[in-house]
C-alpha cells in the first residue's frame, strides 16, 4: 500500500478536493474530534483553533492507495491509518477518514481512502510536529506489504541486510560478533518473496542477502548462508508450500545443500581475501607512517637537545662572567686578597658553579626523561597496532581455512580418486578356503 502524505492549510481546497464529482463513490466514513458533521465545516474548525499559533499548515493530509490485484476492506484501511498515525505521532488529534471508489483505464473500479488530521493541540495552543514523516510512512507501508503478501515495489527494500561480500572488515567482525535476529531474519525472506515474480527474481534477491536457493533432502525449497544454516522458504517467507512451488518450479533443478553451501562460503572467502589484502596493504602504510613518525620525533627532540645545550651554554658563560665581575682588580683586589673576602668570594663563586652544574644536569635529565617516555608511550602504541593487525589478520585466516574447508575436502578427495584410478593394480593371488594356498 502506497502511503503519501503532506502537511498543507488551504482547508477550503482540501474539503473541495476530498469530494470531487469525479469519484464514482465518495463516503466520508469517519470524523473524530471535531464537533461539526461534515468536512468543510470539520476544516473550518482547525483553521479557527491554528489561528491562536503561528502554524500555517494545521492539517496533515495521508493518501492509501492499495496494490491493484488487492482487495482492502474497511477494517484493513483503518488499520493502515491507526499505524501511520502511531507512527506521526498523531494520535489522539481530531481525524477525518474519506473513501473513494474510482473507475480506471482498464474499466475496474479500485478503491483507495484519504486521512486528515488536524495538527494543532488545542490544550498546549502549539502544532504537533511530525519529524522524518516520509521515512515513517514508508516502514508502515513496508510492514502493511509484508503482511499481506503483496508485490513489494524495489523502493522499500530495506538495503541494509546486504550480501556478506559488501562487508566492510568492520562489519564482517561485527556480523561475526552480532547474534541473528529471528524476527529480522524473517523479515529479509518476506521482502526477498515480496519483491520478486519469479524463481530467476527471488534467487537473485536472496542472492542480495547473501542466501542460495538449493533443493532440500526432506524440504522441497531451503536457503544456505556461507555458514552452511538451512532456511526452509516456505517457513521463513511465511508462504504455503503449493505458493513456493508454483512460483519456483521445479526443486530438483536446483542445487544441493552442500553445493550452494560451498558456492556461497566460496564467494564469501573470496571477499575475505580482498579484506585480508587490504588490510596488510594499510598495515604496510601505518608502517610506513609510524617510521616517518619515529624519525620526526627523533629529530625534533635532537633539535631540542641542541636548543638547550646552546641555552645552557649561554646562560653558563653570563653567569660565570657575573661571578667573575664579582671579583675586584687592582688596588681594591688587593685590598680584598688582604682582608680575606676574595676567599670568601671565590668560595661563593664555586658554590654557585656547582648549583648551576646540578641544575643544568637536572634540565637535562628531566628533558631525557620526558622523550625517553614519550617514544615508551608511542612504542607501546605502535606495538598495541601490530598486534591488532597480527589478531585481525589471524581471525581472517581462520575465517577463511574454515570456510575453504568444505571445498578443500572435496577437492582432496578427487585428487585421491584420480591417483588411485592412475595407480597400477597388483594381481591378486588366489588362495583356497582351507587350509594354505595351493603350489602352482
Amino acid at each position: 500500500m502506497i502511503l503519501v502524505g503532506n502537511q498543507r492549510g488551504g482547508w477550503r481546497d482540501l474539503a473541495r478536493h476530498l469530494q470531487k464529482d469525479e469519484n464514482e463513490r465518495v463516503e466520508v466514513h469517519e470524523l473524530r474530534g471535531f464537533a461539526s458533521t461534515n468536512l468543510d465545516d470539520a476544516f473550518q474548525e482547525s483553521y479557527a483553533v491554528s489561528r491562536a499559533t503561528r502554524c500555517k499548515q494545521h492539517l496533515y493530509s495521508l493518501s492509501l492507495n492499495p496494490p491493484k490485484e488487492a482487495e482492502v476492506s474497511d477494517e484493513q484501511f483503518r488499520d493502515a491509518i491507526e499505524r501511520a498515525e502511531n507512527r506521526l505521532g498523531l494520535s489522539g488529534q481530531p481525524r477525518a477518514i474519506v473513501f473513494h471508489e474510482k473507475k480506471g483505464e482498464d474499466g475496474q473500479v479500485r478503491r483507495h481512502a484519504h486521512a486528515v488530521w488536524c495538527r494543532i493541540d488545542a490544550e498546549n495552543a502549539r502544532a504537533v510536529h511530525l519529524s522524518y514523516p516520509k521515512q515513517k510512512l514508508q516502514g508502515v507501508a513496508r510492514e502493511l506489504y509484508l503482511e499481506h503478501g503483496w508485490t513489494m515495489p524495489r523502493g522499500f527494500v530495506e538495503h541494509e541486510a546486504r550480501d556478506p561480500r559488501n562487508y566492510s572488515l568492520e562489519e564482517w567482525q561485527q556480523a561475526k560478533r552480532a547474534k541473528r535476529d529471528p524476527k529480522e531474519l524473517k523479515g529479509q525472506f518476506q521482502e526477498a518473496w515480496a519483491i520478486s515474480d519469479s524463481r530467476q527474481a527471488f534467487e537473485a534477491a536472496l542472492k542480495e542477502r547473501g542466501f542460495f536457493l538449493a533443493r532440500g533432502d526432506r524440504r522441497g525449497y531451503v536457503a544456505v548462508d556461507h555458514t552452511g544454516e538451512v532456511f526452509a522458504i516456505a517457513k521463513w517467507a511465511s508462504q504455503k508450500t503449493k505458493d513456493v512451488r508454483a512460483r519456483l518450479g521445479d526443486a530438483q533443478e536446483l542445487p544441493t545443500i552442500g553445493d550452494a553451501r560451498d558456492k556461497a562460503a566460496a564467494r564469501v572467502a573470496e571477499r575475505l581475501e580482498e579484506l585480508r589484502r587490504e588490510e596488510e596493504t594499510r598495515a604496510k602504510e601505518r608502517l610506513e607512517r609510524i617510521a616517518k613518525v619515529q624519525l620526526d620525533l627523533k629529530i625534533r627532540q635532537d633539535r631540542e637537545g641542541q636548543r638547550l645545550d646552546t641555552a645552557q651554554d649561554q646562560r653558563r658563560a653570563s653567569e660565570e662572567a657575573q661571578r667573575e665581575a664579582k671579583l675586584r682588580k687592582g688596588l681594591m683586589g688587593l685590598v680584598d686578597r688582604l682582608m680575606g673576602r676574595r676567599r670568601r668570594q671565590e668560595e661563593e663563586n664555586r658554590r654557585e658553579a656547582a648549583q648551576a652544574a646540578e641544575r643544568d644536569l637536572c634540565e637535562r635529565q628531566s628533558k631525557a626523561a620526558r622523550e625517553a617516555q614519550l617514544r615508551a608511550a608511542f612504542a607501546a602504541k605502535a606495538q598495541e597496532r601490530e598486534q591488532r593487525r597480527a589478531a585481525i589478520a589471524k581471525e581472517l585466516g581462520d575465517d577463511i581455512a574454515e570456510l575453504r574447508k568444505p571445498a578443500d575436502r572435496d577437492e582432496r578427495r578427487q585428487q585421491y580418486e584420480m591417483q588411485r584410478s592412475e595407480r597400477p593394480r597388483r594381481p591378486r593371488r588366489g588362495r583356497a578356503r582351507d587350509g594354505p594356498a595351493p603350489e602352482r
